[in-house]
């Protein structure tokens, strides 16, 4: 295989260079890969009509436990101008323990949500009353992800977040408001798919 540049690092062997080349070759392979998906996944046509306007309770960190449980509902997700909402469905059952890996992936997030939410709405739902939520979320430090309970409402389930009640499933859902209504248009299926071997 030819080299696909003239950069080196200092003291590799040719032997490495050629793997590295190789190795290369294939990462290349794959970000065409990542840009076919990516433009496919533009092109998809909206999904159903969302399927109730869910009442959510709102979780900021920064309400203590006497406050009061802000109602919001769905279609209110949705600033003037942004048309796009991004939901991350956090792993947390009533009654049960915060998933680590949501709680790590919110950590990174939340140092990114004005970044986010410069172009599009996002949200992040645990089916975990507010009051825990909004303890989890303090303890964590969150104070710029905007945070939501779906308790008590069929959101989970719709969605597909959860099956059989509480076997959650950490999924990102986009939905899309338009002149029509609000659309469902895309979710992290992957995670409904079938693995590959090993």
């Amino acid at each position: 295989m030819a080299h696909l540049h003239d950069d080196r690092f200092p003291n590799e062997t040719d032997t490495y260079r050629a793997a590295r080349d190789t190795l290369l070759a294939a990462e290349m392979e794959l970000r065409a890969k990542v840009e076919e998906v990516a433009a496919l996944r533009r092109t998809l046509p909206l999904g159903g009509a969302l399927k109730e306007d869910y009442v959510l309770t709102e979780g900021p960190a920064d309400l203590s436990a006497g406050d009061s449980e802000p109602r919001t509902r769905f279609s209110e997700l949705f600033e003037p101008g942004k048309d796009t909402l991004i939901v991350y469905s956090f792993m947390y059952p009533e009654g049960g323990n915060p998933c680590p890996a949501c709680t790590s992936l919110i950590d990174g997030l939340d140092g990114l949500a004005h970044h986010i939410t410069d172009r599009v709405n996002f949200a992040v739902f645990a089916k975990t009353p507010v009051t825990d939520f909004r303890a989890w979320a303090r303890s964590r430090g969150w104070r710029n992800v905007r945070l939501l309970s779906t308790h008590g409402t069929t959101y989970n389930a719709d969605y597909v977040t959860e099956r059989g009640g509480e076997n959650q499933i950490p999924i990102i859902n986009v939905f899309k408001r338009t002149d029509d209504g609000i659309f469902h248009t895309w979710g992290s299926e992957l995670f409904y798919a079938p693995a590959a071997e090993g």
